[in-house]
């Protein structure tokens, strides 16, 4: 068994150093004679210490899955070799400015992009994979630190942020495995470690206050200039957000600005009314029909809301589709009120007040903690996750509801009413990283004994 993790470690390594010799070549470092600088630096060399162990262990781990985890692995280490060579670079070029920036991170951002078509749309089985991958390269976005001010956080921060995101993902990989396939359990755990604790402790040791960049004054090369990518690049965002989420500025662009919900819809003319139409069939022909590929993030019920009103209450409205949803500037005195929402995501990153979910379906909440409670009413199929403290979790009227609770959240205490499908999954106590899930009650037995009725909640049982 030793000998096998050591053989399949080694092809991995192998791997990663045939990439490292031919599958970058348009973004080797320029204006050096050789890489002898680079090949001393004990930041490049440590990065390369961090390759070997903690992307080969996830290599391993993925080539004994196979299939498109596999695929989306070698994502990663592309992404992870890539990102050395970024690396080497900064400290040949002059700091970029915002506009060169997004050219600098192309080759960064376009591995990126690789990964996150491969995630979405998808209907494999192996799809939390996949979204766990490609959802943590975001953590790479800190190469592109260019200081306090460039709308990114400090490179720890984002590191750690954008592995909360992913984590959401992780975590159902390591419930769905937990008792049926070790290898997907490790392929978790590795994915997991490669971010936190390896990445940031690597950025804490070297780059706390982001890269190194060549002093202006020098002989060196600047940063490229060309256009900004598409939005749909957003990987490594040049605006002015703390969280790199693909796709979110143009989001938000549409939801603000201002355009009326009824534009781009036909007019109807009088030779389209029932009353003056000569088959009566009701039917009126689709002549000159668009199709649009673009997802909506709008429900037809409603304007999509996403904003904090009279400064104490987030209102996050008939969202669909959005999987980038985040706030983050919040305290707490404010609430959280999500209504309407089906197939999003939601992170609160600050603690809050309390936090209302209502009348939502598949949509994933993660937050920090709250003051006073979270309440989830009216809702179907919905996952939520507290990475602190929560007093009260109030369930009403709900079917399918998966609770994560943190080591700090335990005490929590949840009511459940007209309710069915509630599992509850806490932190196992005998290993780390995995979770313990608890099936709460949704039938009751009343019997009347003594003049008054007892309750008590039925118990299953199976072989």
């Amino acid at each position: 068994m030793g000998e096998a993790l050591i053989g399949r470690l080694e092809a991995a390594v192998s791997r990663l150093e045939a990439l490292t010799a031919g599958a970058h070549p348009s973004i080797a470092p320029r204006g050096l004679p050789d890489n002898a600088a680079a090949a001393q630096d004990p930041a490049i060399l440590a990065f390369d210490d961090l390759v070997a162990s903690a992307v080969g262990r996830l290599s391993a781990a993925a080539e004994k899955i196979g299939a498109e985890v596999a695929d989306v692995t070698r994502l990663v280490e592309k992404a992870f070799l890539v990102g050395k060579d970024l690396l080497v670079r900064t400290k040949q070029t002059q700091k970029p400015t915002v506009e060169s920036l997004a050219a600098f991170m192309g080759p960064l951002n376009e591995t990126i992009l690789e990964a996150n078509a491969l995630a979405e749309g998808t209907r494999s089985s192996h799809a939390n994979h996949l979204k766990a991958a490609a959802g943590s390269l975001a953590a790479l976005a800190w190469i592109g630190y260019t200081g306090k001010g460039c709308g990114m956080p400090l490179p720890m921060a984002q590191v750690e942020e954008s592995w909360q995101m992913a984590e959401f993902y992780s975590n159902k990989v390591l419930v769905e495995y937990k008792n049926k396939d070790s290898d997907h359990v490790e392929w978790a755990k590795a994915l997991k470690d490669l971010y936190v604790p390896n990445l940031r402790d690597y950025i804490k040791r070297f780059y706390p206050l982001g890269p190194v960049w060549q002093p202006p004054g020098c002989a060196t090369n600047k940063a490229p200039s060309a256009p900004a990518p598409p939005s749909a690049s957003l990987a490594i965002s040049t605006a002015p957000s703390s969280q790199p989420k693909s796709g979110m500025s143009a989001v938000f662009a549409e939801i603000s600005s201002g355009k009326p919900v009824t534009q781009g819809l036909r007019k109807v003319t009088d030779d389209m009314k029932s009353k003056n139409r000569t088959d009566k069939t009701g039917v009126v022909a689709a002549e000159g029909k668009e199709t649009r590929n673009a997802p909506s993030f709008g429900s037809t019920k409603g304007p999509a809301k996403f904003e904090l009103q009279m400064g104490r209450k987030w209102v996050v409205e008939h969202h669909i589709g959005n999987k980038g949803l985040v706030i983050e500037d919040c305290d707490t005195k404010q609430s959280v009120y999500a209504y309407g929402c089906k197939d999003c995501v939601l992170q609160v990153k600050g603690k809050v007040n309390n936090i209302t979910i209502d009348k939502c379906t598949k949509v994933g909440v993660l937050f920090k903690g709250v003051v006073a409670a979270c309440e989830i009413v009216n809702c179907n199929s919905v996952e939520v996750q507290c990475e602190g403290s929560v007093p009260t979790i109030s369930i009403d009227n709900t079917s399918g509801c998966q609770l994560y609770l943190s080591k700090e959240s335990l005490e929590t205490s949840i009511t459940t009413a007209k309710s069915s499908e509630i599992n509850a999954l806490v932190p196992d106590a005998n290993s780390d990283g995995d979770w313990v899930e608890h099936s709460l009650p949704q039938q009751y037995i009343h019997a009347f004994n003594d003049g008054q009725f007892t309750t008590s909640p039925v118990s299953h049982s199976g072989a």
